[in-house]
């Protein structure tokens, strides 16, 4: 049975901005405070979709998630009608609500972790809503990716939903971002590379500057629910220097496409024995493009997002890197990626996009798409309609251009309008891509 990797792009929602809530994520800290484009941010992501399904990819569309989020203001104290709440918290405590308002869904590669039906014991898809719980703006969304992912992956015949893990500093999950998976056809049985950045009963090899976010437990916990082959899984840990140098993901730093890993000399601890362990899971198969610092320092890999470009496999078996602008207005780094395609035959063409709106806010093209692999049955039960295709990016487009503010700045996040807008939108999103009541605001 054919099987694809389906690319589902988190759609930018309504309250984009720029409020440096992310620790470590340089591009985040960098731009905070400044005024976000709210209808760019989402163009430019749907035209990123679009430009993929026109080159035969498979892409789909995960909504955004309703902010602000006056639940979670209610479980932290206000009370009161919806407007009451939204009210007093931008009088007493508008960091609050700015943390509340965060558009940070848009971020799929972290909404969850995926294995395919042909990795996991009982052939069904698995998912794992990450818990997200190393920042405050990022825990509140598990519950709510839950619902869209059930919407999408409805059918239990094929599809398995699981709960994400306790929220724990032992359990800390960030999901897919820290996760690859190797193959040599998506229908066959794959190697899951987990990526992690510390032990809990470790602590020789942390970082300093900034938090590791990933465990090692999280991941076993997630291999274990997933009923994977533990010869087919790898944990690998990230290299505290790099984290320390703004590699808060492990996307940021390697990607993987197939039996193509894609990665900076310096991502891994032990890097050697991680490549050996993946050689061997593999069968010899693995393909391995190991960037030396000498050619990509991890400075130019973080500012530029080279190793968070996504890979990817047209129809005539060569694959595809799509990089954002920074790489190319990066004469280094450019000069780099011309060479690897002329002379690498495992990436052969280059595609770049501009999403300077997603990068100023700390995420480029991987940080975008949440991966999921599904072969015919499975591709056949989803919802079809959050599938990409001409008819729903003329209705995406509209309707973006519809609802969506040119301008957010800070103050703009205490208008009580914006609540308002933003139901509307979303109201309206959920008849687009029939999804049903999934908003708390809908029941």
């Amino acid at each position: 049975m054919n099987a694809w990797e389906v690319n589902f792009d988190g759609l930018v929602g309504p309250t984009h901005n720029y409020a440096g809530l992310s620790q470590g994520n340089l591009a985040s800290e960098q731009h905070k405070s400044t005024t976000s484009n709210p209808k760019l941010a989402a163009q430019q992501g749907l035209e990123k979709m679009k430009r993929l399904h026109d080159q035969g990819i498979l892409q789909g569309v995960l909504a955004p998630h309703e902010r602000p989020d006056i639940n979670i203001l209610r479980r932290l104290g206000f009370s009161g009608s919806d407007s009451e709440v939204f009210r007093a918290a931008a009088k007493h405590t508008p960091d609050l609500l700015k943390a509340c308002s965060s558009a940070s869904s848009m971020w799929a590669a972290n909404a969850a972790t995926v294995s395919p039906s042909a990795d996991c014991e009982n052939g069904k898809v698995h998912f794992t809503p990450a818990n997200l719980i190393s920042n405050f703006h990022r825990s509140i969304e598990p519950e709510m990716t839950a619902s869209i992912l059930k919407a999408i992956f409805n059918d239990p015949r094929h599809f398995q939903h699981h709960l994400p893990l306790p929220c724990v500093d032992t359990f800390a999950d960030e999901g897919a971002a820290n996760h690859n998976r190797l193959c040599l056809n998506h229908n066959d049985p794959g190697v899951e590379l987990f990526v992690y950045g510390r032990s809990s009963g470790d602590y020789s090899t942390r970082p300093s500057r900034f938090p590791a976010r990933q465990t090692k437990e999280a991941s076993q916990a997630i291999a274990r629910k997933h009923k994977l082959n533990p010869d087919k899984v790898v944990y690998a840990q990230q290299n505290p220097e790099a984290i320390d140098q703004g590699v808060f993901h492990n996307d940021v730093i390697a990607v993987a496409n197939r039996n193509l890993l894609f990665c900076h000399e310096e991502a891994f601890v032990n890097q050697n024995k991680i490549i050996e362990k993946l050689q061997q899971a593999m069968a010899g198969h693995l393909n391995c493009i190991e960037v030396p610092a000498s050619h990509i320092s991890i400075k130019d890999a973080v500012n530029t997002y080279l190793f968070n470009s996504q890979i990817l496999t047209l129809a005539d078996g060569s694959n595809l890197i799509l990089v954002p602008e920074e790489c190319k207005q990066s004469p280094n780094v450019w000069k780099y990626l011309q060479e690897i395609s002329a002379e690498n035959k495992e990436i052969s063409k280059i595609e770049v996009m501009d999403l300077r709106q997603s990068m100023n806010n700390g995420g480029g093209p991987a940080c975008l798409r949440l991966r999921v692999v599904l072969n015919e049955n499975e591709l056949a039960a989803c919802n079809q309609s959050v599938l990409m295709n001409d008819e729903i990016y003329d209705q995406l487009s509209g309707w973006i251009e519809k609802h969506y503010r040119d301008r957010l700045d800070h103050q703009d996040l205490l208008d009580p309008q914006l609540v308002l807008e933003t139901r509307l939108a979303l109201d309206e999103l959920t008849q687009i891509l029939q999804l049903g009541s999934i908003y708390p605001f809908q029941r």
